[in-house]
């Protein structure tokens, strides 16, 4: 047995595994925004713990993939830093205060913002990356919902419901969709026996 297939194993079983990390995420945030559209009145003071599971979540998926899914020191370093802020963020949006949940627009804009841009240059950097054109095209998109979401005038918590519910469908769907093109591109990686 070679040092090379030793290597590979592990390495491959990652790669294979990581469009379930990315479907997994995205069928949360669908979720999380059907949910918040649904029953907007209701959810004004769960959303803050549901948002805070969401964050926390995504957080830790990103976390795992700064210790295996990229070769590059400073990927990892944007990845470990991403979802760091995800998980603090997410920890601070279990308090019931309501003032929680009205920072809570500027906190999600921050954490997209940053998950964006680290997906963004992921892709820019990495031209072997699977699913590298919808990687990028999801962190583009993850970085103007980040942006949209720390200008966005909030004047009240029904329209950061609304804004919020609407962009977490949108990426959720997105960040699916880019799950099954890094699945597909992953067993082509496979294949090819790096």
């Amino acid at each position: 047995m070679t040092t090379n297939s030793v290597v590979d194993g592990p390495v491959q079983a990652l790669v294979k595994s990581a469009w379930q990390t990315v479907l997994v995420t995205g069928v949360l945030s669908v979720i999380l925004g059907v949910v918040i559209l649904v029953w907007p009145d209701k959810t004004l003071l769960v959303a803050g713990v549901l948002f805070g599971i969401y964050l926390v979540v995504a957080g830790v998926l990103q976390l795992v993939a700064a210790f295996g899914a990229t070769k590059s020191t400073g990927m990892r370093v944007l990845y470990f830093i991403s979802g760091l802020l995800s998980v603090i963020i997410g920890v601070f949006c279990f308090r019931d205060e309501l003032a929680s949940i009205l920072l809570l627009g500027l906190w999600i804009g921050i954490g997209w913002l940053f998950r964006g841009v680290a997906m963004l240059v992921a892709a820019v950097s990495d031209p072997e990356m699977p699913g590298r054109g919808w990687q990028g095209f999801f962190g583009v998109i993850t970085t103007i919902a980040g942006i949209v979401l720390i200008i966005w005038p909030v004047s009240s918590v029904a329209t950061l419901t609304l804004v919020a519910g609407v962009w977490l469908i949108v990426l959720g769907i997105l960040e699916i969709i880019t799950a099954f093109f890094v699945r597909k591109d992953a067993s082509r990686f496979g294949e090819a026996g790096l």
